[in-house]
């Protein structure tokens, strides 16, 4: 295949993006030089949390001495995956989830609603769909590899239980959760992912560049 067939699939860092209203500061993207000002070289600053736009969350990020990104095998995030599609217009559902025959290793890409409405939007989406808790275990016990969803969190950010029961169960297992893809326009199926983060020292989660192309 060609570079044409690849899509990606990546929340565009900006200046102003909406982000996670529980995080403690906004992102800041802007330019300290450019040339269109006289200046003899452009050159921007970025100052963001580890979890801005499209980013993988590691065990670090929930359990004490867990793995981090200079860890991660690089195969958690690159190889094939599978894009389902959630018709639940609030949670990720068990039940919806059944049918699929979820096998141990898959890497699983979780499609709602959300795209492209809670990544586009200059402002923070609070309804949203997330994965329920009960979900989440559901995944984590068929031992998949990697499950991601296309909003910045998994857990319902009004809800600190939900937040952390979900991610502890898959942290804690060794999933790596890929956060804020967008997935608009990527039809349900079969598909070759990568995801490369930044090589953030003892990072506990850092923004990347993903893409797919179907398989």
């Amino acid at each position: 295949m060609s570079s044409k067939d690849w899509i990606d699939i990546t929340v565009t860092l900006k200046p102003d993006m909406n982000y996670l209203t529980i995080d403690p500061r906004p992102p800041k993207i802007y330019r300290i030089s450019d040339v269109a000002n006289g200046d003899p070289v452009t050159m921007s600053m970025l100052e963001i949390i580890s979890h801005t736009g499209t980013h993988v969350d590691t065990p670090l990020h929930f359990i004490r001495g867990g793995s981090t990104i200079t860890d991660m095998p690089l195969d958690a995030t690159v190889g094939p995956a599978r894009v389902i599609e959630i018709k639940d217009p609030a949670l990720v559902t068990v039940e919806e989830l059944e049918p699929y025959d979820i096998r141990a290793g898959e890497r699983i890409l979780l499609k709602t609603r959300n795209s492209p409405v809670t990544y586009e939007s200059p402002e923070f989406v609070e309804d949203y769909v997330y994965i329920s808790i009960e979900a989440a275990k559901y995944l984590a016990d068929k031992k998949i590899r990697m499950v991601g969803l296309d909003n910045i969190t998994i857990g319902d950010f009004r809800n600190e239980e939900s937040i952390v029961a979900t991610h502890r169960a898959f942290l804690e297992k060794g999933i790596y959760i890929l956060e804020a893809v967008a997935l608009d326009g990527v039809a349900p199926g079969e598909y070759e992912l990568i995801f490369l983060p930044l090589k953030l020292k003892d990072g506990d989660a850092c923004p990347g560049r993903a893409i797919l192309r179907p398989l």
